[in-house]
């Protein structure tokens, strides 16, 4: 047998079997060598396979396909299995056939060359996502109107003034609370029962029925039941769809894919923001409109979702290995990519077996917290989605017409900078599709923080101008001001900190936690977005904008910190081989981040030496099947 290239007393390796071959039928070949999951020291991402003999990885697959119902295609996953084993040597296999080698050429040289149907459920997950927009903006139009028709709408100095706050807040944080506080949490049993496709079909249904709801309510206490409804709808889908998406999705291009969610939830922003002007001239009803109008794109959502196929990894989740293969076999181009594909993901679940043992609801729960690898993803993911709210995004997205409003805009003003800065949140969302597959998920947040942080302060300087000017009209150095830097932020955000958050928290989770881990995640971001939407109204009284500006202004500059230290890139893998980046400790990957890479950038960017250079703390083995065939390295 051909030497072991990997030392067999390095203390990050484990020795485990491959499924379908007994300790012993191959002698010392029936071990392979795996990074340990929850201590990956050395940085180093493997191929569990790229050291198996011809022989032993043959073996392996006759029981795979034995064992998995898909004995007809055994010859088929024998030539996949040696493409996962060596993806960069695939012309080398005289076992391939013409087209299959072909099919393998062409996905290396256009990594967007994929059939129509993975981009047709790529474009139904954006609908998902457009429906979580428009469900955010509807009440940000009818928060001009509807305190007034319910009587929590008394001025300042008048009675009731600091309660009517308070209402005004927890009507608007209603989805946010139902959301953080049930919503997420469904998502894991649901999704075990009937599916990613079922739990996108039945939230679809709530997302149509509870906006027509809330549009003929009689009082705060029935739109606030309402919306708390709509709440459990979007905690569910957005926990679903990004899942979804990243598990359909190619690793090469992934991360463009999934960050559909962000790209589309900016769109049903801009979508909301457009009813709100379209329908505000209606009179008393023009609120009802304004939050009715929201089920429109749940419609073509509840219908496209029919004609998906069902994610493969949750169906090899429920042991349904040849609907698995069907689901494979629609999503990719060849014939060969879905045999590879799915033998390697397979393999790659057998390595998470190791680490995660069956169990209940509360015991995968606690499992977040207590099995280092998916602490790390926990934290991770925790830090990302909290980001997202500590920037001050959903201050604007939530309130920008109230903001802009004291700001000295009127109404009609309000409406139309609201619309601007919808409209400039989805354009800038496009340049994403490009650099976060590339630049990646951790350079682009590490980019863009510092960026959000100074064009929200200068935001909040601007509402510092004097108001009036002497002839007592609105001051336009005031308005210009605090519109342009309001839009820089979300020319930064959108790239950035918007896309990255549900891109992120949906691929770094093992399959069995992968639920639930995106439930946690979605909690985070929702429940603080409940928060901000209670409190906002009640700092804007006591901090007036310009403090509150300069408050989230702090906080992203806290949230840069927190990436820095907490956060490790994920881009161009597949979601099993992230297994092994999580694996690194916190530990390593802080000191890395204190004693290489921030003096690094010190010295090549502010001393502006070229003599200097960084190791990486990740180092990618040559036989990935997620990584591009260009990749070296990858950056910490």
């Amino acid at each position: 047998m051909e030497k072991d290239k990997h030392d067999i007393n390095d203390p990050t390796i484990v020795h485990t079997t491959t499924t379908g071959v007994q300790d012993g039928d191959q002698d010392s070949e029936s071990y392979l060598p795996v990074v340990d999951l929850n201590n990956n020291a050395t940085g180093k991402v493997r191929n569990p396979l790229a050291d198996l003999s011809r022989a032993r990885l043959m073996a392996d697959v006759e029981a795979f396909t034995r064992e998995n119902q898909l004995e007809e295609h055994t010859e088929l996953f024998k030539r996949g299995a040696l493409i996962a084993q060596n993806p960069a040597g695939y012309s080398e296999l005289s076992e391939l056939e013409s087209d299959e080698k072909d099919a393998i050429a062409n996905e290396m040289a256009n990594k967007w060359s994929h059939p129509m149907m993975l981009y047709a459920t790529i474009i139904i997950c954006s609908i998902g996502a457009c429906t979580q927009g428009w469900d955010q903006t509807g009440s940000n139009g009818a928060n001009l109107s509807f305190p007034k028709e319910f009587g929590i709408d008394a001025m300042e100095g008048q009675p009731n003034y600091e309660r009517d706050s308070w209402i005004d807040g927890v009507v608007n944080s209603a989805p946010y609370l139902g959301s953080a506080g049930f919503g997420c949490w469904i998502s894991d049993p649901l999704n075990n029962l009937i599916g990613r496709r079922g739990v996108i079909f039945l939230t679809a249904l709530g997302l149509i029925a509870t906006p027509i709801g809330s549009a003929f309510t009689h009082s705060w206490q029935q739109l606030f039941v309402c919306r708390l409804v709509l709440g459990f709808c979007m905690g569910a889908k957005g926990s679903t769809v990004p899942i979804f998406a990243a598990e359909n999705a190619p690793a090469a291009i992934r991360g463009a894919l999934v960050m559909s969610w962000q790209l589309w939830t900016a769109f049903g922003i801009f979508l909301g923001f457009c009813a709100n002007v379209i329908v505000a001239d209606t009179g008393r009803i023009a609120w009802r409109l304004q939050l009715g109008s929201a089920f429109i794109p749940a419609v073509p959502l509840a219908i496209g979702i029919y004609f998906c196929p069902e994610s493969p990894r949750w169906l090899m989740k429920k042991n349904r290995y040849p609907q698995a293969f069907r689901s494979l076999l629609r999503l990719r181009k060849h014939r060969i990519q879905a045999a590879r594909d799915m033998f390697y993901i397979h393999v790659l679940l057998e390595e998470e077996k190791s680490i995660m043992k069956p169990g209940n609801y509360f015991k995968r729960l606690s499992e977040l917290f207590t099995i280092p690898r998916v602490r790390r993803a926990t934290v991770a993911s925790g830090v990302v989605m909290l980001a997202q709210q500590m920037c001050g995004i959903n201050i604007i997205a939530f309130y920008s017409s109230t903001i802009f409003s004291k700001a000295g805009f009127t109404d009609r003003q309000a409406l139309y900078a609201s619309l601007g800065f919808g409209a400039i949140n989805f354009l800038f969302a496009f340049p994403a599709i490009f650099t976060i597959d590339t630049f990646g998920r951790r350079s682009l947040l590490l980019f863009t923080f510092p960026n959000m942080c100074w064009s929200l302060l200068v935001a909040g300087g601007g509402t510092l101008i004097q108001r009036n000017l002497p002839d007592g009209t609105l001051s336009p150095a005031r308005l210009g001001v605090v519109a342009t830097f309001v839009y820089i932020f979300a020319m930064f955000y959108s790239p950035g900190e918007g896309p990255v958050p549900f891109t992120y928290s949906a691929e770094v989770f093992p399959l069995a936690q992968r639920e639930l881990g995106m439930g946690w995640a979605v909690t985070v971001c929702l429940g603080f977005a409940a928060v901000l939407s209670i409190t906002l109204p009640r700092m804007l009284q006591v901090m007036k904008p310009w403090g509150v500006f300069f408050f989230y202004a702090g906080l992203n500059a806290v949230a840069f910190f927190l990436i820095l230290f907490f956060v490790p890139e994920t881009k161009q893998l597949t979601l099993e081989e992230l297994d092994q980046v999580f694996a690194i400790p916190h530990k390593t990957f802080i000191d890395y981040q204190t004693k290489k890479a921030v003096p690094y950038f010190f010295k090549r960017h502010v001393l502006r030496r070229k003599d200097v250079h960084l190791e990486p703390l990740v180092e990618l083995d040559d036989h990935l099947v997620g990584k591009a065939p260009t990749a070296v390295a990858h950056p910490a």
